[in-house]
């Protein structure tokens, strides 16, 4: 009978994620001049889709075969995750009232399904996840009142790169060793990737340095400087993290100077750079070959990229269902290749749709920055919605073989605490640039001379 259940739940999930976004089309439609129905009532929709959603994965998550009783400790935790969800939606109404609600929606549906394919494969991991989930929460409820403290803080523009700077060659030099990349600090018991709090740096560095006119010197200092941060990245084997900044900052360079010319030289000159580096790194030869035929090297090389390939393909559109797959069988798989999980168990239209949710991000963010009036905080949400969304087809793309495979993770569903708070912390900070757009819709009268003092006084 439970089985039926199970099998019953993967054409409710994907029910539930069709109408989530269809209701996040209703409220755009809303947005640019059509109606489709209530935008109001699209949200509201949309919140009780992630209840329903997470509600039906723990009913099936806490159910076992074997005693034919529902495990305590997995009701208990769903329970408090889906409390944690309510507060979430309470807090971020309050503190960014005129934010986008899009956005919040959409990172609290990721989230949930976070913790529903974590406590999956690993109770332990679920359990540190909401954890740091929460403190991200708190950490973006403390966002608007912190940047208001602080002075034109577009001014620190050294302090952002030396930071980062300072953070990738402890790494490299005291770093430790995880899945072939030298990308974590240990201090006592406690692990995390300096990489990731980089990313947070590096964007406010390059909107700090791309805010005013920038002259040829400049550019090329600061070229220079984040031509070093990749090369850091590339000497600790985090090979996707590189990818991921190099695209941030020739993405930012362009929106800024506007020179087609630049940017197609940029690209030129990593295409080159890569092909050095294939010849130079033999860990980039291993990736590039497990890319390009996975099958010569499966019990090796290949091993982690066909395990995913299967995942994905075997139950097909609709999945085994939630409990009835296999993905432990697959390599670091609350990190790395989460999306190979979700896939499997739900299906490929519901993995489809959580690349939808993605994009549904990235428009947000564009029009965030398009909206923007005062150019520092436009290339911060520019920044953010790139570097967030392109670690999503960085990692999305290496699951499915459309790109060789890095050990980035999937932004608020990988099992990962630094990564968690980054995301949280980034998505805070261009909800922070939306509500500045909604409270300031005036132009700038003089780019150069109107950096004003603080949110708070504006």
């Amino acid at each position: 009978m439970f089985d039926l259940i199970i099998m019953l739940s993967r054409y409710l999930f994907v029910i539930y994620i069709a109408l989530f976004l269809w209701k996040a089309i209703v409220y755009i439609a809303y947005e640019q001049g059509g109606y489709l129905g209530s935008p109001y009532r699209a949200i509201s929709v949309q919140r009780r889709l992630i209840v329903l959603m997470h509600l039906t994965a723990f009913l099936i998550l806490s159910y076992n075969r074997d005693t034919h009783l529902f495990s305590l400790e997995t009701v208990i935790f769903g329970a408090v995750a889906l409390i944690f969800l309510l507060i979430a939606v309470q807090l971020l109404d309050r503190f960014y009232y005129e934010g986008c609600p899009l956005i919040w929606t959409g990172m609290l549906f990721l989230m949930d399904v976070s913790m529903i394919v974590l406590q999956r494969v690993d109770a332990n991991l679920a359990h540190r996840q909401l954890i740091w989930m929460m403190i991200g929460l708190g950490g973006m409820m403390a966002l608007p009142s912190l940047l208001r403290w602080i002075p034109r803080f577009e001014m620190f523009e050294w302090a952002y790169i030396i930071g980062c700077y300072g953070l990738l060659l402890c790494t490299l030099i005291f770093g430790t060793e995880h899945g072939g990349s030298q990308n974590w600090l240990e201090i006592g018991s406690i692990s995390f990737q300096p990489s990731e709090i980089a990313k947070f740096l590096f964007v406010f560095y390059l909107a700090s340095v791309f805010r005013k006119r920038v002259e040829l010197k400049e550019l090329i200092i600061t070229g220079g400087l984040s031509a070093g941060v990749v090369l850091l990245l590339v000497l600790q084997k985090d090979l996707g993290s590189a990818l991921i900044f190099f695209m941030t900052f020739m993405t930012m360079l362009y929106i800024a100077t506007s020179n087609e010319r630049l940017f197609l030289i940029g690209m030129g000159a990593a295409s080159a750079a890569a092909v050095v580096a294939y010849h130079l790194f033999s860990h980039v030869r291993v990736r590039v070959a497990a890319w390009q035929n996975p099958w010569a090297d499966i019990d090796r090389g290949g091993y982690q990229i066909v395990t995913s390939l299967f995942a994905i393909t075997t139950y097909g559109l609709l999945g085994s269902g939630l409990t009835k797959g296999m993905p432990l069988s697959i390599p670091v798989v609350e990190s790395d290749l989460i999306f190979a999980a979700i896939c499997e168990e739900f299906g490929g239209l519901f993995g489809a749709g959580i690349i939808c949710i993605f994009i549904m991000l990235l428009y947000r963010g564009i029009r965030i920055t398009l909206d923007c009036t005062r150019r520092y905080y436009s290339l911060l949400a520019v920044g953010i919605t790139v570097m967030l969304c392109f670690q999503a087809f960085v990692i999305i793309g290496g699951v499915i073989k459309l790109i060789p495979l890095t050990g980035v993770t999937l932004p608020f569903v990988s099992y990962g605490g630094t990564s968690v708070l980054v995301s949280l912390m980034m998505l805070g900070i261009l909800q922070w640039v939306c509500v500045y757009c909604e409270q300031h819709s005036e132009p700038e009268a003089t780019p150069q001379y109107t950096e004003r003092r603080g949110y708070a006084d504006e």
